[in-house]
């Protein structure tokens, strides 16, 4: 390649485009219409001086092999990448994971108010025992034979039309009074069904206890004529008037 050409064509290119070098470093200044001016307010001689210290830019390139550069069709290869997309499969299972968690959640929640309403219930039958009276003795003997508490108004029903709720009350006009064996307590049970039929934690009680003739009634009525008839708190006759049992 001819030198002086080189030269010539580097410095014009310098002065054109305001290729300012110091040392090994090159700075590239703007040739819009204010430098324009500027160099021309500056004459010949700024040029003349950037053109005397331009340096060849050369980008490194390989060669053909005898010192020159080989030819190149000035084309840059893209950078090659790799896109990189979430596993769908790993959102899948994100999902169920969060749908899992939320029944567990769901699951332990409604535990939590199940043992909250017994909780409510165990307390108040606490308060209702505690009180005592027909409602109380009902309660705790209906407790103490693992019956549901809405059988209350039943056994209610029953006790009011045998004793009145009188728990010391004595029968002593029927024929199990004439035959000696008189029925007694709330439910008026004689001493034969009380020893049979009390429930087996309150045996040693005696017939006159309140809940423990409660349950000696309430297991002979449902032992006897089912749990229908207690729940529908006694035997009735045909127009529905209270029988006993």
């Amino acid at each position: 390649m001819n030198t002086r050409r080189s030269f010539s064509m580097t410095a014009a290119f310098g002065a054109a485009i305001g290729v300012v070098t110091t040392g090994a470093f090159a700075a590239v200044t703007s040739t819009g219409a204010t430098n324009n001016t500027a160099a021309a307010a500056e004459g010949t001689g700024t040029t003349a001086a950037l053109a005397a210290n331009a340096t060849v830019l050369e980008p490194s390139a390989p060669t053909d092999g005898i010192g020159d550069v080989a030819a190149t069709d000035g084309h840059i290869s893209p950078v090659a990448y790799t896109a990189s997309f979430a596993d769908p499969s790993g959102a899948d299972a994100q999902i169920a994971s969060l749908d899992k968690a939320g029944k567990i959640a769901d699951q332990i929640a409604a535990q939590h108010a199940e043992e909250a309403r017994k909780q409510a219930a165990a307390d108040k039958l606490a308060a209702l025992i505690s009180q005592g009276g027909v409602d109380g003795w009902i309660a705790q003997a209906l407790a103490v034979c693992d019956l549901p508490q809405d059988l209350a108004p039943s056994v209610k029903k029953v006790i009011m039309a045998e004793s009145g709720g009188n728990p010391t009350a004595i029968n002593n006009w029927d024929s199990n009074a004439r035959r000696g064996t008189p029925s007694q307590g709330l439910m008026q049970v004689i001493p034969a069904t009380f020893r049979a039929y009390v429930h087996p934690s309150l045996a040693g009680k005696s017939i006159t206890d309140p809940v423990a003739n409660i349950t000696a009634g309430v297991r002979y009525m449902v032992a006897t004529y089912g749990l229908e008839t207690l729940e529908a708190g006694g035997r009735t006759d045909s127009s529905g008037s209270y029988v006993g049992y």
